[in-house]
């Protein structure tokens, strides 16, 4: 996992909405590896993952992506759509939230 999750995750949140697929094409794409990548990772591997991430700046790709949700409530509102379900329920399973 050489990749944040996060910024994946930020990234396929923007490609769900049918507005956000018209100006994001690669955003689909996006939402699904990162969808991919917390069914196929153990969570052994997310937990080393979450704490390499720890401190570390965010890379510009990540910085704009999260610029984008700040200023399109509606690409949120789909990126989180799609992504949340999947990610949550394997962050369950891992006991990384209650």
């Amino acid at each position: 996992m050489t990749k944040r999750l996060s910024w994946l995750a930020m990234i396929a949140a923007l490609l769900f909405s049918s507005s956000a697929i018209a100006q994001y094409p690669a955003l689909d794409m996006a939402a699904n590896k990162v969808i991919q990548k917390y069914q196929e990772s153990s969570c052994e591997q997310l937990w080393q993952e979450k704490a390499e991430s720890m401190g570390k700046p965010k890379p510009p790709r990540e910085q704009e992506a999260v610029q984008l949700l700040h200023d399109d409530p509606q690409v949120r509102a789909a990126f989180i759509n799609k992504v949340a379900a999947p990610i949550v329920n394997k962050m369950f399973e891992c006991g990384m939230i209650p």
